[in-house]
């Protein structure tokens, strides 16, 4: 077995085990910690596809500034156990039973795909020297475009603040 498939098993369990933990988790904080770790376990993948401008977006977005924003809206909803209401046994069984019925679907439609042959070309593309090469030359003017846009935005956003 090669390094780069141990390393790829490895990071695919770490992924599954923390999606299960934000699933089974009874604590809205602990699931957020466990969708971090699938989302840095998701990251070491983009780095073995040779895709570091997405692995360092991946971090920076999800694992930095959206996981951040959910741990404080739970910190700041103060959630109780005792004024939580409960869930009614037939939302129990109706979600139990479109769960099975995706799962039928899910498998039905797998059982009938089948896998294109992985052609190993090393491909440069990934990088983030050949975006920008490629942003800065091919794309140059919807990139000024996007960033008078956001811009403005910024702008709208500091105004409708300020009244």
């Amino acid at each position: 077995m090669g390094t780069e498939l141990i390393i790829f098993i490895v990071l695919s369990a770490i992924a599954i085990a923390a999606a299960l933990g934000v699933i089974l988790s009874k604590n809205p904080v602990n699931s957020v910690l466990c969708m971090i770790t699938c989302f840095v376990a998701i990251a070491g993948h983009y780095i073995m596809l040779n895709a570091q401008f997405l692995f360092v977006v991946h971090l920076i977005v999800y694992t930095g500034a959206i996981m951040v924003l959910f741990l404080f809206v739970l910190m700041m909803m103060n959630l109780n156990a005792d004024i939580e209401p409960q869930k009614r046994n037939w939302l129990k069984y109706a979600g139990a039973i479109s769960g099975g019925a995706l799962l039928l679907v899910l498998v039905a439609a797998f059982r009938d795909a089948s896998l294109p042959a992985v052609q190993n070309t090393s491909t440069e593309i990934g990088l983030v020297g050949n975006l920008g090469k490629t942003l800065f030359t091919r794309y140059v003017v919807p990139f000024e475009l996007s960033s008078v846009l956001f811009l403005s935005a910024m702008v709208g956003a500091v105004v409708i603040g300020k009244k």
